[in-house]
């Protein structure tokens, strides 16, 4: 886990996202293990305690899946979901789009998680961390404004 946690920062090139992602998982990691205490995350969570695992979010996601027994897929399309939804509330809230094109929206993005868990499942370890460089400059310009809708 150590591994994963240390390529991923790296990959996360924002400090902001970084810090989110960090944040994020610990308190995933904190209710994780009040409501799905298990052996696996209790070990993850001490890597994180002793500094030998960072805890970033989707790792900590990921941990509290399988040891619910969470099949991969599944797994995958909740976290991606999510990620949706929360990006589309924000649009909600930013644009403003409206509450019955927020659900328009996420509507339409379920085959495009479907898609991506087909996609993910063929990717291999030197495709981890892939991204577009715009939206990796985009976030780094963001962290920079002087005002800002949203931390994250």
């Amino acid at each position: 886990m150590g591994l994963l946690d240390g390529v991923l920062s790296s990959q996360l090139l924002a400090r902001e996202v970084r810090e989110a992602s960090l944040k994020m998982g610990g308190r995933l990691l904190e209710i994780g293990g009040e409501v799905f205490p298990s052996a696996e995350l209790d070990a993850y969570r001490e890597l994180v305690r002793e500094g030998r695992a960072q805890g970033h979010q989707p790792l900590a996601f990921g941990v509290i899946a399988r040891s619910l027994g969470v099949p991969f897929e599944e797994a995958l399309s909740a976290y991606l979901f999510a990620t949706v939804t929360s990006l589309t509330q924000n649009a909600v809230r930013a644009i403003p789009l409206g509450q019955n094109a927020g659900q328009r929206v996420l509507r339409q993005a379920h085959d495009a998680v479907a898609a991506a868990v087909l996609d993910v499942a063929q990717l291999c370890w030197e495709d981890f961390g892939a991204v577009s460089p715009g939206l990796e400059i985009s976030q780094m310009r963001h962290e920079r404004q002087r005002a800002r809708m949203f931390m994250s």
